[in-house]
């Protein structure tokens, strides 16, 4: 596919609560981008922030050398997802054929606009999905996590590859906005807090199919910043876990479900073994082979996402993932409100 060489063809939407420390640092990154500034605009929905982050961006608006427009979410418009709501709102003035979306917490690198619109000239594509990792961080907690998040980023991507697809991460996600308005957007999602991410790549997939993709270009990794507490982390994996149950695609929920379940059976082996009824041989095996898997596919993920220096965690990772699972897998039919940046959502 070939676009015209002077219209807007990305529109960059970044929902944005409270980002008063990290919006500027995006916002150089995205004046840095080597794709024409012609070619693509942002749009960042301000989501009620109480600091400096509207000021900050205002302030930009005069330096940026690229089309930036500043929209506030109403009361009345954030509903029970403000994200979806914020997304929405930015798509009705999005002047581009595709929408980008990202995080106000993130950065990116200087192809990484570029290597969205090649992709898009190269393949029919209705939706594609980029990579996401950790910046780096020194303490123990925010390291594990770096392992942790990249196994997600590779199921997803392994996934998509397949052409089975079941996660996706919004801080690195594009869509064209005719597939978002012909499935709907987010209808029948919008009382979901989260999910603005892969409930639609859901319903994309389904509508098009073959026509999702995974971007495996360097320049399409986005960096975040890993949970600073486990209080945080909770309710990060919480909000995250509470759309497990919504699935509609059936594929989606089964691999969910063998996901849970073959961790809940190695817990359940360890038990067995403890008390006698599971022979050493047997769990040593059962365990030794989901290690040995895991620990070549987590290793070919990392390094992809230049951590290759975390490879070494991925046994202290191996250790806790299926207790994690299984918590959290057993929490998502759990309904209950988690706490986002001072708000309680449901």
């Amino acid at each position: 596919m070939s676009f015209p060489e002077t219209s807007c063809v990305l529109s960059v939407v970044i929902v944005v609560r409270n980002e008063a420390e990290n919006i500027l640092a995006l916002l150089h990154d995205l004046s840095a981008q080597t794709l024409p500034k012609d070619l693509f605009e942002v749009i960042i929905v301000n989501d009620h922030s109480t600091d400096q982050t509207v000021a900050l961006i205002e302030a930009y608006v005069a330096q940026a050398g690229f089309s930036l427009q500043l929209l506030h979410l109403h009361q009345n418009e954030a509903e029970a997802s403000p994200k979806k709501a914020g997304i929405r709102k930015a798509i009705q003035v999005a002047q581009g054929t595709y929408v980008v979306t990202t995080d106000g917490d993130c950065r990116v690198l200087p192809g990484w606009l570029q290597v969205y619109y090649t992709f898009y000239q190269q393949h029919a594509a209705q939706l594609v999905s980029g990579a996401v990792t950790f910046a780096p961080a020194n303490h123990l907690f925010a390291q594990v996590q770096v392992v942790e998040f990249a196994s997600l980023i590779g199921s997803g991507a392994a996934s998509l590859q397949l052409g089975n697809p079941n996660m996706c991460n919004g801080a690195n996600l594009s869509y064209s906005k005719a597939a978002f308005e012909a499935v709907g957007g987010f209808t029948g999602t919008e009382h979901l807090a989260s999910g603005d991410d892969e409930f639609l790549m859901h319903k994309i997939a389904q509508k098009y199919p073959h026509r999702v993709y995974f971007v495996k270009h360097p320049q399409s990794i986005v960096s975040t910043h890993p949970v600073p507490t486990l209080n945080k982390f909770f309710h990060q994996r919480k909000r995250w876990a509470s759309k497990w149950s919504f699935y509609k695609d059936y594929k989606v929920k089964m691999l969910a479900f063998f996901i849970f379940l073959c961790n809940f059976g190695l817990l359940f082996a360890f038990l067995a073994y403890l008390f006698g009824g599971y022979s050493a041989n047997a769990f040593l095996t059962q365990i030794s082979i989901k290690c040995i898997v895991e620990f070549i596919f987590l290793s070919l993920v990392l390094n992809y996402l230049k951590k290759r220096k975390f490879i070494w965690w991925i046994p202290i990772v191996q250790t806790i993932y299926p207790l994690y699972v299984v918590f959290f897998g057993l929490l998502a039919h759990h309904k209950g409100v988690y706490d986002w940046k001072g708000r309680k959502l449901s």
